[in-house]
Formats: structure tokens, sequence, C-alpha cells
């Protein structure tokens, strides 16, 4: 059967029988993986959409309360009510039994890479926290892992500079967490990757007079300086706040290539002095009555720093809008709940002023700094707590022990109910959609994301997909939005062949002709041992297949083999399968010989 699928597919490259026969021996090594049908799928493959939100509920003092049922929940979207229709308890298996996978094999299959219970990531954000607010935070993840360690909490550590980076993959080995923290190494934001920022144009021409009439003179001579001074100050801001965006919306769409094919809720621990935007961006298509309902710093929320750039960061704001939505609905679909930890603790507002020069020390000079530090600080706040309420997560801020903002976030495992629906809006136009759940169980404290954009995937989108595929695969970790196992073995001296199969439910499969059409792209690269790219071999995969042939797709999964040159120095596999439809990628990677 498989051999017929493979004349079947629109390229002719021959396979060996003895390699086919070695692919398709051992179901229990290369099968393809049938989804959990207990399990909310919250990816979207088919033209039916299935919406999860997961709600935490817990009593006033924070207990979980647990033995709800579906018919506990009523559910909402935009004020009509909508039928339950996947429903999971706190604690309920989320998927297969972890297992690694068979000798010789690559795989970014959930069982595979996905920790027991739920995942928390642990982020420390160097794109947003000076130097010692990232410094405090190692010093306080070290402290949680130390105390809380033995728990058995499957955790990731990851970075984000001038983009994200994976220190160690879920483990809930204690000894192994320190160590990837210990590696952490506190630095100055970078902003980098970019075309230089803007220069001022606005220092002024006019000389000194010197004459009889020189005070005046002087005097605006300076206050032409000082202004000149304040235009540069605002343009570099503009262009900080602009990297700064970029780089924070780049890291949550690579969290949801890497968290996206794992089943149920997953907790990212953001620590961070600030960030850059909340979720809601300025072209929301919700009222200003329902933001203050639910989103309290909405108007208020960006810090002092944001705003004196005037115009240049609300141009930025306004260019990133149709980027922020996209990061939105991501993190929504993939069930990410972030839970910001403001890494800056207690505050008093002159954190910064013994790093100023020529400060004047007069009361109402240092009343006035205090009070502009704690305002832009609160404003950062604000954001935290907005971008917590639109994802399902919660901030914690203004405390000292940031390892109590880690311990907050993994404790809501207890707590989590998963309700997915299918809407009654079939209507995918990318207009915001709010959601309200309440629950008839007394006095209770219900936590959730506040709505999602309806942005459809599958839309035609000016998006160059293999420049994502190349960002993903420099992460360090699998992504895993579209599943699939691979086996490498040489073939000639110096050549190699990888031989894909890739599981069919994760990708998409549209109507067309009687049959079903798919747009896929298979990519093998060998990397050397410092990182670099020594060259990549690709397959695209463009053809409707009939109603047979798709059910064997489904059944056994899509085989595919590319043909590659293995370079003198390379050392290491890189794999990545794209669906060119939505853009979702799985990778996987590992040394030659696995």
């Amino acid at each position: 059967m498989l051999s017929n699928m493979l004349r079947n597919l629109p390229f002719r490259i021959p396979v060996t029988l003895a390699l086919v026969t070695s692919l398709a021996a051992g179901p229990a090594s290369l099968s393809a993986q049938q989804a959990p049908t207990d399990i909310p799928d919250i990816t979207i493959r088919t033209n039916t959409r299935l919406v999860v939100v997961d709600v935490v509920v817990t009593h006033k003092n924070g207990e979980p309360v647990t033995g709800l049922k579906a018919e506990n929940f009523t559910l909402e979207e935009n004020g009509k009510k909508q039928k339950v229709s996947v429903f999971a308890a706190p604690g309920s298996a989320t998927g297969p039994t972890r297992a690694p996978a068979p000798a010789g094999i690559l795989s970014n299959h959930p069982e595979n890479v996905e920790p027991a219970g739920v995942p928390t990531v642990l982020l420390l954000d160097a794109a947003n926290s000076q130097f010692r607010d990232q410094a405090y935070a190692r010093s306080q993840m070290l402290k949680y892992v130390v105390e809380q360690g033995q728990l058995g909490h499957p955790m990731a550590v990851l970075t984000l500079t001038d983009r994200l980076r994976v220190l160690q993959q879920f483990t809930s080995d204690p000894q192994v967490l320190m160590t990837a923290i210990k590696n952490l190494r506190p630095q100055e934001p970078i902003l980098q990757g970019a075309p230089p920022a803007p220069e001022s144009h606005g220092v002024a021409t006019g000389g000194l007079d010197r004459g009889g009439g020189g005070g005046t003179a002087i005097g605006s001579a300076l206050a032409s300086a000082q202004a000149a001074a304040q235009q540069f100050a605002d343009i570099q801001v503009g262009y900080n706040l602009e990297r700064r965006t970029i780089i924070t919306i780049e890291a949550m769409k690579a969290l949801t290539r890497i968290l996206g094919g794992l089943p149920g809720r997953k907790n990212v621990v953001w620590l961070t002095a600030s960030l850059p935007f909340d979720l809601v961006p300025e072209d929301r298509n919700v009222t200003d009555a329902e933001l203050l309902a639910d989103l309290p710093g909405q108007g208020r929320q960006r810090s002092v720093s944001v705003n004196s750039a005037g115009a240049y960061a609300a141009e930025a704001r306004q260019l990133h809008g149709q980027d922020i939505k996209e990061a939105e609905s991501e993190l929504a679909n993939t069930n990410i709940a972030i839970y910001p930890v403001d890494v800056t603790g207690l505050i008093s507002g002159m954190e910064n002023s013994a790093s100023r020069q020529g400060s004047v020390y007069n009361d109402a000079a240092i009343s006035g700094r205090a009070l502009g530090g704690v305002s832009a600080q609160q404003a950062a706040q604000d954001t935290m707590r907005e971008i917590a309420l639109q994802t399902g997560g919660k901030a914690y801020i203004n405390q000292n022990e940031i390892k109590d903002g880690i311990t907050l976030a993994v404790s809501d495992e207890k707590a989590s109910y998963s309700l997915g629906y299918y809407p009654e809006n079939k209507k995918w136009d990318g207009k915001f959609r709010s959601l309200k759940i309440k629950v008839d169980q007394g006095d209770t404290q219900v936590r959730y994301r506040k709505g999602y954009y309806a942005l459809d995937p599958t839309q035609d989108k000016k998006v160059n997909f293999e420049q994502e595929v190349a960002a993903v695969l420099e992460i360090g970790a699998p992504a895993t939005q579209v599943s699939f196992m691979a086996q490498a073995k040489p073939t000639d001296p110096g050549k190699l062949r990888v031989m894909f199969l890739v599981d069919a439910h994760t990708l998409t499969a549209e109507d067309a002709g009687g049959g079903k059409k798919m747009n896929v792209i298979l990519y093998a690269s060998v990397y050397s041992a410092d990182g670099k790219n020594m060259g990549t071999r690709s397959l695209k995969v463009d053809r409707t297949f009939d109603a047979t042939t798709y059910q064997q797709l489904l059944d056994k999964g899509m085989m595919v083999p590319i043909d590659l040159d293995i370079p003198a120095n390379g050392k290491e596999l890189r794999l990545a399968v794209l669906d060119n439809k939505t853009g979702f990628i799985g990778t996987v990677s590992g040394p030659f010989g696995q």
C-alpha cells in the first residue's frame, strides 16, 4: 500500500524496496499517529473551526474548584450563547504517555516531545529588560527551582534577546533546570538586526550672538539645542520601540510554533520589565466601553517613554496592528496563557536617578522624578495586566519575590478546565470576538482569555513562509504545528537520503473536485558544528488526491524522500515541513547517525 501511495505522489524519486520496508515494518515506530478523540484539537486544519478556551476556576482564597462538569459553564461569544462540544477537567488525560522516539528516528510527535502535565515555559526577556533586572530575575528563577523543583513540573527555559532562544527543552529534572538557568547570562537589550536608527536633523544652525544681546541669543541657542536633543531622544525612543515591538511579536509567534502541536493549556511565565504593546491594537473592532470593562489599563497603558515619541511611536503601533492581531490569534489558537512577571519588583520611582548626570537634587526635582518613574512603571504594568487578561494568564507585579509569580502560573494547572465550541458565526472576517464565561457554582473566581480575532489561517497572505521556516530552524527546539517522523540513511559516499513520514491529520486539506488538495513543502538542511547552514534541499507536494488516496494518507501518513549531499564539515541534520496554505510548521533536528 505504501509503495502504491508513493507512486501516486506528484514526483518520481526512486525509493528502494529495502528502505520502504524498513520504514513500514514497525507500526509502533513510524506509523502515523491518530489524534486522540478525547483531546480538544485547537489546531485549525479543515473548514470546521473548533475554538478552545481554558478557564481557571478558583475559590476566593485561590484554591482550585474541582468536580465541575460541562453543564456548570455558560459560554457566550459576542453576547450569543454557544454550545460546549468538548470538555476537559483539570488533571484529565491530555495526550499519550511520553516515550522517546525509536532509535534512529527523528520525531516531533507530541508523545515524543511533550512533558507529562501542563507545559510551563520560563522566558527571561532581555529585549525589554535592563541588565540588573535580568540578573535579579535569574536569581529568583534559581530560587524557585531550589524550593519547588522537586514537585516534578515540566519546564523549559527560554531567553529573548534579538530573537527567541531555547536554553533547555522541557524537563522535570531540577538539576537540569538549574544548569540551564545558571548558563543564562544577563545582557543589555540587543536591538540590532535592522537598519541604523534614523538621524535627527533638528540641530540649530544659527551661531551665538556675542554682542550686547548675548544673554537673549545664548538663551535662544540653548533652547534650540535642548529642543534638538529632545527630538533626537524621541527618534531614538521611537526606533527602540519599533525594534522591541518587532522582536516581541516574532517571539510570540515563535512560541506558537514550538507549542502549537501540544494538546491542552500551555503556560508562559514572561519575566520582563515592560512590554512594548498590548494585544488590542489601535484598529480594534470593539468599543471603548467594552475595552474599559475588560481591560482597565486601556488608554493609559503605554509608558511615558512611549508616549514621548509622539507620532513616530503612534505610527509604529498602527503599522504593526495586523501583526499584533495575528500574534494574538495564534496565541489563542494554541491555548497559550501568558503570565507576565514584573522583574523590577517594588519600585520607588528613583531607581534610575543615580545613573543620571547633572540631576538637581532639590525637593521639587526629586518629587517630580519619582512621580514620573512610578507613572511609567504603572503604565508598563497595565500593559502586562492586559496581555494576561487577553491570554487567560495573570500578571504578577509590585512584588520582590519573583519566584512566587512562577508558582502562581504552575498552580493554575489544578484549576484549569478546557471548553471547546464551534462558533455559530461561521464568517471568519478578522474581527475581534469577545468571550464571556460564567460558572453556576457559588462565589468563585473565573479567569479566561477575553476574546480572539477571527482570522482565517487559510486566507491568502503576503508572507514569505520560507523565511519563517529558516527562523524556526534557528530556535533550538522542535516546532510542533505539523507532526512528522523522519529517518536518515547514507546511500553513496557523501550522500544521504531522508525519508519523511508526515501525519496527514496535521495538514490542511481543501475540498477540490471530489478530492482533497494539499500544498506542502519539505526541507532537509545540513548544519555545521557552529550552527551554520551548509546547504538545504526542498521538495514540494502540491496536488489533489482522490478520496481513496487521501484516506491512505490519513491512515499511513505521507511518505516523502529527499536526497542530499553531506558537506565535509556537516554535523547536524535539521528538517522542516511547511503547510503552505496556513504557514504551520513542524521541525526536528539531530546529529547525523541518529
